[in-house]
């Protein structure tokens, strides 16, 4: 399936099939987090934090695209991501986009 961030794809004629979204809430654990929070002090990248949030972009657009593929789609254009802090250590990431069908 085809995932674009624009809202058109050059030579096709598209027809919206609907809102299609999918998202995960996750978080790291215990020990990875107390480092976590001492790597604050000296700076620098935070690698398992980075791994967590790709790990949850691919989970939810794995779920936008399950969604997408139930409808029929060949496509989904206009697709973003939104990020928000559930709580200290976790966040969730959404992935949403139309789902649509070749014409």
């Amino acid at each position: 399936m085809l995932i674009v961030t624009t809202d058109t794809i050059s030579g096709k004629e598209l027809e919206a099939l609907g809102l299609v979204k999918g998202s995960t809430i996750q978080t790291v654990n215990a020990i990875r987090d107390i480092g976590a929070g001492l790597k604050t002090l000296i700076g620098g990248e935070l690698k398992k934090y980075n791994d967590m949030m790709d790990n949850a972009r691919k989970i939810a657009t794995d779920r936008m695209q399950e969604e997408a593929a139930r409808l029929g789609a060949d496509a989904i254009v206009g697709v973003r991501y939104a990020t928000s802090g559930i709580m200290q250590s976790a966040a969730e990431v959404m992935a949403y986009g139309t789902a649509v069908k070749f014409r």
